[in-house]
């Protein structure tokens, strides 16, 4: 991603940085998957013309998005 992540200027988002290597890459295949999913639902929600419950399903796509880039940063103790 070619920007500065919004997240990673929280202090939740930083203590993302601070788990291990391990962790972080289970948490980011997890928001990869939901991300996937909730494009899926976005999709059926936008067919059946349902706009606010797209725009919900997307919404929740790009913060799993965000998650799953901040997992896979480098955090300050080394850890990639």
């Amino acid at each position: 991603m070619g920007y500065i992540n919004p997240l990673l200027q929280l202090p939740a988002g930083k203590k993302l940085l601070e788990l291990p290597a391990s962790e972080r890459q289970l948490i980011e295949n997890v928001m990869r998957e939901l991300r996937l999913q909730a494009n899926d639902e976005a999709d059926k929600a936008w067919k059946r013309r349902k706009g606010p419950m797209a725009a919900y399903w997307r919404a929740v796509a790009t913060y799993a998005r965000h998650i799953a880039h901040a997992c896979s940063q480098r955090n300050v103790r080394g850890h990639k």
